[in-house]
């Protein structure tokens, strides 16, 4: 009896060592990929921060103003073209032409409505 019990607590002693072994160098392996992700991360934050700085630099107002000038013809702004919302003429209501004509031609696919016709009452059961 005392011999089962030493092999059992020997066997036991030993699987408790392979798990603890395991453990450690499972948890020294993902201590090493959260050190790479880490690098990682730093790495996209240092190239976000150089896409961040060559923006700023291509949108410099005074490039910008030169491009501007080289491709665009560009005038400068006078005060008889503004004019608040007052001035602006009302909008017409009116059909869409275009999408009339689509729609009687049957192209665009949308349902004309039917003819309306008088809704039929539900008939009443015998008896009540």
């Amino acid at each position: 009896m005392l011999r089962v019990l030493n092999i059992a607590v020997l066997t036991l002693l030993v699987g408790t060592a392979a798990w603890a072994y395991q453990t450690k160098y499972e948890t020294i392996f993902y201590a090493e990929q959260v050190k790479k992700l880490e690098a990682r991360v730093d790495k996209e934050r240092e190239q976000i921060a150089v896409l961040k700085a060559e923006w700023q630099l291509l949108n410099r107002p005074a490039r910008l103003d030169m491009l501007a000038q080289k491709y665009l013809d560009l005038k400068p702004v006078k005060a008889t073209q503004i004019s608040n919302g007052l001035d602006l003429p009302e909008r017409k209501t009116g059909v869409d032409q275009i999408g009339a004509k689509l729609d009687s031609l049957g192209i665009t696919g949308s349902i004309t409505p039917p003819a309306e016709t008088p809704a039929k009452k539900p008939a009443k059961a015998p008896g009540r």
